[in-house]
């Protein structure tokens, strides 16, 4: 293994910075969670000024998960549709078949 240190990339979250290791390439994509994460823990700040950070850090991560899951659960429901909708088609297709059959 290597014991190459991996680049940190810095970012900020509700006005304090953060060094965070990045693999290169990946750095847009840290980018773009810093500044989701950060929209989400101001907007938790906003409402409650007296929330400490941990806990707005906390509260962000589960209003995301939350956001997550919902998306996946979406994703699972359409996935299924779609796969009852190919087996709905591949019966016509079949009953299509045996009806050319002489």
């Amino acid at each position: 293994m290597s014991n190459a240190k991996r680049p940190t990339k810095e970012i900020t979250l509700l006005g304090r910075s953060y060094m965070i290791a990045c693999d290169t390439g990946e750095e847009a994509k840290l980018e773009r969670a810093a500044r989701y994460l950060d929209r989400a823990m101001n907007g938790i700040h906003a409402q409650s000024n007296a929330l400490g950070s941990e806990r707005v850090a906390v509260m962000a991560a589960l209003n995301i998960t939350h956001e997550l899951l919902e998306i996946m659960d979406e994703h699972r429901a359409s996935e299924a549709n779609l796969n009852r909708l190919n087996d709905r088609l591949e019966r016509a297709l079949a009953d299509t078949r045996q009806q050319k059959e002489p």
